[in-house]
């Protein structure tokens, strides 16, 4: 399976795992606001439970005052708490839903109703008749002795109190077991939530872990590989036998690694023909070269008299072509082995090699050579006898003013130096500056045996084998500096 339906799967596993916790937390928030609002219901009926039982010993005391002193103001407070009482009871039974709770709000509403029509109603009006005659006087004393004096009404008032205990006890019962109930779907919710939780972490670090190890390593491999490439071993491959995106990746290298492996050894196959040609073709051209060349001594030597001045001239001519016929094959010779070789590095006093190229180089009198102290540097000789024998001969080759310098010198870097070689002779102008790196691409006459187009060339291709850059700043007329860069170590 891909490696993309792992991760797809297992993320979607995990999300499934956050969904399902999330939706039971939002579950125990309904719960708990549904607790909520029976707390607030709760704490009405326990509050009304309080306020009716208080309007009743409002209504005694305000009965009684009333008996006693007929004053209006005790009847106007016993009417006040009969109608909150009233409006008490209609509001308790809209707000319980437990079915004890109801019968015995039926109860408590049944005796107060007998309280008030056997014995607080009849009084009152008893009460009210007193002043009218002495009879309605008597009639009164019987009435309140018969109702009050005999306990039934204490008994009556004894019950509501005992059911209204009833009913709140009821009410802080279920209370207590809804906040039970809500206590225990907490902790259910939070254990259920902290085990999905973990069970989610513990997948993701198996699912993590699993790709990790299953990714890591074959990258690790293939990246051996690769290095194993890059560092010349071209049959290096992996065995893979997944069937994933890594697997075609493995695919791909090794087949890589195959055409590597062909095209390199045909590329070797082909340099070694071609340095083999061009050894024999060297060869092959010198020897006409050198034949002409003996041709030409014969004739001067032979008929030296006989020679016109313009014959003369022509035969000159000739042994140009044949210098500079041998100067291109050696040349090309050259260009060809620079990096086919592998040279020892030895420590080097670059002042000792400048001027042992000096020395060797065809001087004229007007051009005047000024090396400043140079560094000692641990590299390949060759190489660097190359680049500045080069340099420094194209900058005597092409001078043409009265008085030639050439200056070599040296600024110091970090990890590399770079050396100039600046002189003041004919210039070059700023359309071949690059141009005249390319082999056999010479500002001067073709041909004329002075120039080349071999030597630059040469340069660059070292210079471009130690991944360092030559550059170079010059105008017609003004001379020119070649600067060019080379590792310290």
């Amino acid at each position: 399976m891909k490696i993309a339906y792992y991760i797809f799967i297992s993320f979607l596993f995990i999300l499934l795992l956050f969904a399902t916790t999330t939706f039971i937390n939002f579950r125990l928030s309904g719960t708990i606001n549904s607790n909520t609002e029976y707390l607030s219901t709760s704490t009405e009926i326990i509050r009304n439970s309080g306020r009716f039982q208080r309007n009743i010993l409002n209504m005694i005391s305000g009965l009684r005052g009333y008996l006693l002193t007929g004053e209006r103001s005790f009847i106007d407070s016993y009417d006040a708490s009969q109608a909150e009482n009233d409006t008490i009871l209609t509001d308790l039974s809209s707000l319980i839903t437990d079915t004890n709770q109801i019968q015995l709000l039926k109860e408590i509403k049944a005796l107060n109703d007998k309280w008030m029509d056997e014995y607080t109603e009849p009084l009152r009006k008893a009460k009210m008749l007193v002043g009218v005659s002495d009879s309605n006087l008597q009639v009164f004393n019987k009435f309140y002795k018969d109702k009050f004096l005999t306990g039934d009404e204490q008994a009556i008032q004894a019950d509501l109190k005992q059911k209204f205990k009833q009913f709140s006890s009821l009410e802080y019962r279920i209370r207590e077991e809804r906040k039970a109930v809500l206590n225990k779907t907490v902790n259910d919710t939070r254990e259920l939530s902290f085990g999905l939780t973990m069970v989610s972490l513990v997948i993701a670090l198996v699912v993590v872990s699993f790709l990790v190890r299953k990714i890591s390593r074959r990258i690790a491999a293939m990246t051996q590989m690769a290095n194993a490439i890059a560092a010349g071993n071209y049959n290096a491959n992996i065995r893979d036998t997944g069937n994933d995106e890594l697997s075609s990746l493995g695919y791909s290298l090794n087949h890589m690694a195959d055409e590597l492996s062909k095209n390199i050894s045909l590329l070797k196959r082909s340099n070694e023909e071609l340095d083999q040609f061009a050894h024999i073709v060297s060869h092959d051209m010198k020897s006409p070269l050198r034949g002409i060349s003996n041709v030409v001594t014969w004739i001067e030597e032979d008929h030296k008299q006989e020679l016109s001045p313009k014959v003369d001239q022509y035969l000159h001519i000739i042994r140009e072509r044949i210098v500079r016929g041998e100067n291109l094959i050696e040349g090309i010779l050259s260009y060809a082995r620079v990096g086919k070789e592998e040279l020892e590095r030895e420590t080097l006093d670059l002042n000792l090699l400048v001027s042992e190229i000096v020395e060797n180089l065809p001087m004229d009198r007007h051009i005047q050579v000024e090396v400043a102290p140079l560094p000692v540097v641990y590299s390949e000789k060759f190489l660097l006898f190359q680049v500045f024998s080069n340099l420094i001969g194209n900058a005597i080759k092409y001078n043409d003013k009265e008085v030639g310098l050439v200056k070599v010198y040296c600024e110091e870097h970090l990890t590399e130096y770079e050396f100039f070689v600046e002189d003041n002779g004919i210039g070059i102008a700023a359309p071949y500056h690059k141009k005249i790196f390319t082999i056999f691409q010479t500002l001067s006459d073709k041909d004329a045996s002075a120039s080349t187009g071999v030597g630059l060339a040469i340069v660059k291709k070292i210079l471009d084998g130690k991944k360092k850059a030559i550059l170079l700043r010059s105008e017609p007329g003004k001379g020119s500096v070649f600067s060019f860069t080379w590792p310290k170590y």
